[in-house]
């Protein structure tokens, strides 16, 4: 039983590890410097993009003018820039796309508003670039000037805003292009009318590398992916070593774009379409030991005329709620994401109260272990009387100890363990069931807090300022270490392996360095979980006093013969 005891904590411990391994896929190396690619577009089976952001020192070439006279244009470049409560969007008039969408509410490393856009990098699209079959189509659409209508001077924080882009040249080329944003949301609706003459276009729209959360990331945090659900299936994330296999997709999308950890740029119900994913090589800055970043971008090619309603902005479960119960899936929770809903939601309603993510994380660990109690204190009191008859188990154990295990007599040794089980009233798989079925709950605490944006750039006290980073002095990690070794010292030790106690002793040095680079918050609820299980403990042991201890008969000693002695006093040195 102690073996299945050791084993059970152990691959517990493992299923925890791989399930990181699992969801949490590595960004593939890709080597700085290698050639450029065309942007989006590229063959299925197209390696990842190289690109290099440009110099302020070597400003890029100037686009190519319209090879037709324009009718409908505009004279010179311009930023058009709205502003609504939750975003800053600045459009240029010149191919009538998204230059900047930044977020009011969430930060970057530099203390601004948070922009999803990545547009200094050199032959990559803006957002809302239209591409056609015609070459010729494409660059004019791209680069020709468009007369801009609906622009506001002031934040538009009551209503919505509606600009409309017009360009038209001798050519019988003609295009407009309409973005909706509402007041208060991360939506913008947008429709591309294209005509070359009197034959209607339906054009691919492209969203450049995205999104552009570039600050410090853990390995325990998803990196940038393509991202697929469509209705009545399952949520496809894209890696960019997956993209790199397949990067064409088709069907009819609930919603299709980019993401990475905490936020996402995706068409929601776009109808039947085909999709292409490309990733993209973002170098490092110049004299930095960094590992290039890999972004994905993507395009869009819908089979039918119409508008597109796109969402670029958090991962938060109530803002994705409030468009839909599927756009929700986008957040990774994992396979216990029907218990991270409830946990979630319990998570802020703590905090409404306390103001503090840290606090509130502290705060509701306590309560689900103190919830788990029961569980623990059961699993507690059947490895105590685990223990207790430990001496008895070995005594069975060695007398069967030089039978191989095909000897037919082998069988008998688990015989006596059961009849031992039963004239004690213990259960062998009571002390470790309870345990288990706590970890389904564990899990799902980490896989929340391994993924709730309501913790990026949350502070918690002193050191910590950010409990969706790791701790930039470890003691957090270090801790946890030596309150999981503490824990597994005061715990029942049930079994006699030593090769078996060794090997659990260094579980909290693995933790410890697995934690290192783990977000501050993961490694703060561990802590207070593994204070909470020390004291428990020593409520039970005081609840349950302390271990009996039997004296146990060596094995074979009872055939022993005394020659010369009376039976009373032969009875007296056989007990």
């Amino acid at each position: 039983m102690e073996k299945r005891v050791l084993l059970s904590i152990f691959l517990a411990f493992l299923v925890l590890y791989a399930w990181q391994a699992l969801f949490v896929k590595p960004v593939p190396k890709v080597t700085p410097g290698a050639a450029e690619t065309a942007a989006l577009g590229a063959p299925a089976n197209a390696a990842p993009a190289s690109v290099t952001a440009q110099s302020s020192e070597q400003p890029p070439a100037p686009p190519k003018a319209p090879a037709s006279e324009a009718l409908v244009a505009e004279s010179a470049e311009r930023d058009i820039r709205v502003e609504t409560r939750d975003v800053i969007a600045i459009f240029t008039n010149r191919g009538a796309r998204l230059k900047s969408w930044r977020l009011k509410h969430y930060l970057d490393q530099q203390k601004q508003p948070q922009e999803l856009v990545v547009s200094q990098l050199a032959s990559q699209p803006l957002p809302f670039t239209l591409r056609t079959p015609s070459d010729a189509t494409t660059e004019t659409l791209n680069s020709a000037l468009f007369t801009v209508s609906g622009e506001r001077v002031e934040a538009a924080e009551s209503s919505s805003i509606d600009l409309r882009f017009e360009y038209s040249d001798r050519g019988g080329l003609h295009a407009v292009k309409e973005f909706h944003l509402e007041p208060s949301s991360y939506l913008v609706t947008f429709r591309a009318t294209v005509a070359e003459g009197d034959r209607a276009v339906t054009p691919t729209i492209l969203w450049g590398p995205g999104v552009g959360d570039l600050g410090e990331l853990s390995r325990y945090v998803t990196k940038a992916e393509g991202l697929s659900f469509a209705s009545g299936g399952k949520v496809s994330r894209l890696a960019p070593s997956d993209i790199a296999k397949q990067s064409v997709y088709d069907g009819t999308f609930a919603f299709v774009g980019v993401d990475d950890n905490y936020f996402m740029a995706v068409a929601l119900s776009p109808g039947p379409s085909k999709v292409t994913f490309q990733p993209v090589s973002i170098p490092p800055p110049a004299g930095s030991k960094d590992e290039p970043r890999v972004l994905v971008a993507y395009s869009i090619e819908p089979q039918q005329a119409g508008a597109i309603k796109f969402f670029a902005g958090p991962k938060d479960f109530d803002v994705l709620a409030g468009i839909g119960t599927d756009v929700t899936r986008a957040i990774n929770f994992g396979m216990f994401a029907v218990l991270v809903v409830p946990l979630l939601r319990s998570l802020k309603w703590v905090n409404n109260y306390v103001g503090n993510y840290g606090w509130a994380i502290m705060i509701l660990t306590i309560m689900i272990n103190a919830l788990m109690f029961p569980l623990r204190h059961k699993s507690v009191v059947s490895m105590r009387k685990m223990q207790e008859i430990q001496p008895e188990v070995k005594a069975i154990q060695d007398r069967y100890s030089k039978l191989k295990n095909t000897d037919p007599a082998k069988a008998n040794m688990n015989k006596e363990m059961m009849a031992l089980y039963r004239d004690k009233g213990v259960n062998p798989a009571s002390g470790c069931v309870p345990m288990l079925l706590t970890f389904p709950l564990i899990f799902a605490f980490y896989a929340l807090l391994s993924t709730a944006i309501e913790l990026r750039g949350a502070p918690f006290i002193w050191w910590i300022h950010d409990l969706s980073s790791r701790d930039p002095y470890y003691v957090t990690p270090i801790l946890m270490g030596i309150s999981q070794m503490w824990q597994q010292r005061i715990a029942p030790q049930t079994g006699v392996d030593p090769a078996q106690q060794k090997m659990m002793m260094l579980m909290p040095i693995v933790f410890t360095f697995m934690f290192v680079s783990a977000p501050s918050g993961v490694a703060l609820y561990w802590l207070i979980s593994n204070l909470w299980a020390i004291g428990q403990q020593y409520a039970t042991n005081y609840i349950i006093g302390p271990p009996k201890v039997r004296a146990v008969r060596p094995p074979g000693s009872s055939k022993v013969k005394h020659v010369g002695v009376g039976k009373t006093e032969a009875a007296a040195r056989e007990s």
